[in-house]
């Protein structure tokens, strides 16, 4: 891919100490041609210059990279000075002064944060010059080193504001996600629903009345994926999930919903509950409903499928306790402290059916709500345990 020359210049350009260095830099060594050069192993190009020896070198015109000193001091990454070239024995006999016509010339190599070469900050004239001293080599040292930091400080700003452009494409398709999830899913999905229910309402055969009954189970699962779906886009690409709190109702009810609805569609299935609570919960039902859903149906896919799932729920000693718990295979130790990540399970157990966002939902639930979700496992049991304080 060709470099992109005009991007060096154009960053050049947008350093406005730029031409006081170049200034400087002639007003303290006397010389009367000083630039700011791109160099590559192939081309020498100006950046900026300072002119009044008549050089003829302004921004975007090129010598032989071959023909000059700085590819010379690409190569090495160090500077060269020379005071007189009639007097120097290493440049005396080179052919690039005879060339260009100058006896002094000093070169100082323009090195990025990351150690890539961009090239020298030189100047040149045809009368000798005293530049072989601390204070000459200092000031070049500096500059050239100011003239780095602000062309690091440049590309920062390049990519900070291609990023932050990014963020706006990415905030829009975010926002059109959302909307494909709340709309042009969940519609259809409600008709079919809506469709099913009437069909229960007729009068079927036991074969028939089944189909609907997988029909509705499907639906239920495809409903809770979208709610996930739609609520992992939320809390990790939006502003997090919303609460509506509702203090003044029972919760009871709306637990006692969800178990109805999966034993409905897993009735071969005991759910065995144990709900005592006496006192209101300030929570949002909806999402904890949405939490309750959750486990119950991961402890219906995980538990041994001969076993009861147990759940309950209490207001004892100052805080709401919900819990759900199913027999079955342990849940090995590596995976348990992972559980809570969206997709972590799906990638542990690739036959696992699903996209493991329920259990992150449910974390993620009971995070906003200020209480903890927790999950233990043995031989026993597997329980999952949401907890938090009342009032």
């Amino acid at each position: 891919m060709p470099h992109d020359f005009q991007a060096d210049i154009d960053a050049i350009g947008r350093i406005a100490a730029i031409p006081i260095i170049l200034d400087v830099i002639c007003q303290t060594t006397g010389m009367r041609f000083a630039a700011v050069a791109r160099v590559t192993e192939s081309r020498w190009v100006t950046c900026d210059s300072l002119d009044n020896i008549d050089f003829g070198l302004k921004p975007g015109d090129e010598l032989k990279v071959e023909t000059t000193i700085c590819d010379q001091i690409r190569q090495s990454l160090e500077p060269v000075i020379i005071d007189q070239v009639t007097e120097d024995e290493a440049y005396r006999a080179h052919p690039t002064p005879a060339m260009y016509g100058f006896q002094s010339y000093i070169s100082m190599p323009i090195i990025r944060r990351n150690g890539e070469f961009f090239g020298t900050l030189c100047a040149i004239d045809p009368a000798p010059a005293q530049l072989r001293n601390s204070k000459i080599t200092g000031m070049f040292k500096l500059f050239a080193e100011l003239i780095a930091a602000h062309l690091d400080a440049d590309a920062d700003l390049s990519r900070a504001q291609s990023d932050l452009k990014k963020e706006r494409e990415m905030s829009e398709l975010r926002e059109q996600f959302i909307a494909v999830l709340g709309h042009d899913l969940r519609n259809p999905v409600a008709s079919v629903e809506s469709g099913t229910n009437m069909l229960l309402r007729s009068s079927l055969d036991d074969k028939h009345l089944s189909i609907v009954k997988l029909m509705q189970g499907s639906l239920m699962r495809m409903r809770g994926l979208i709610d996930n779906v739609l609520d992992f886009a939320r809390a990790r690409l939006g502003d997090g999930l919303d609460l509506e709190i509702d203090a003044e109702q029972p919760l009871e009810p709306v637990l006692e919903q969800v178990i109805a609805e999966l034993r409905t569609v897993n009735v071969e299935l005991e759910i065995i509950a144990d709900l005592k609570l006496t006192k209101l919960v300030a929570v949002d039902h909806e999402r904890i409903g949405q939490m309750f859903s959750n486990l119950l149906g991961n402890a219906i896919i995980h538990g041994a499928k001969q076993k009861p799932v147990r759940v309950g729920a209490s207001t004892d000693d100052g805080q709401f306790e919900l819990w759900v718990e199913n027999e079955g295979k342990p849940i090995p130790e590596e995976i348990l402290k992972n559980l809570f990540q969206p997709f972590f399970r799906g990638k542990v157990r690739p036959s696992q059916q699903g996209l493991g966002l329920g259990l992150y939902i449910a974390h993620e639930i009971a995070r906003v709500h200020g209480g903890s979700l927790e999950a233990t496992s043995n031989d026993s049991a597997t329980r999952f345990t949401f907890r938090m304080p009342l009032g």
